[in-house]
């Protein structure tokens, strides 16, 4: 599964080209106050997570949903078959290593 930040597309396909635009609209619409460096930083860099109120910030700040920050892709992954096991890896029984079976 990919996971892909759409943030700076979101932003300029609404015409917010730098960070300090982003971070007046959020503290404007959504009342939301980040540094500079955490605005420039969800910019600029894909995170490895987002607090649900920033998502809602963003979202209310540019009047978009979360599909249109985030792209997931829904593909199933494919994995490999494991490659069956070389006949030296499996056990051996009793008769195979050359001892007799005690009689029932």
């Amino acid at each position: 599964m990919k996971i892909q930040w759409r943030l700076r597309m979101a932003a300029a396909q609404r015409e917010v080209w730098t960070g300090t635009e982003l971070r007046r609209l959020l503290a404007e619409k959504a009342g939301l106050e980040l540094s500079s460096a955490s605005v420039s930083a969800l910019f600029t860099k894909e995170p490895s997570q987002v607090k649900m109120t920033t998502l809602a910030a963003l979202c209310t700040a540019l009047e978009c949903t979360p599909n249109d920050l985030i792209e997931v892709d829904t593909t199933p992954v494919e994995r490999p078959l494991a490659p069956p096991r070389p006949v030296a890896d499996l056990p051996q029984t009793a008769s195979a290593r050359g001892r007799s079976m005690p009689p029932l």
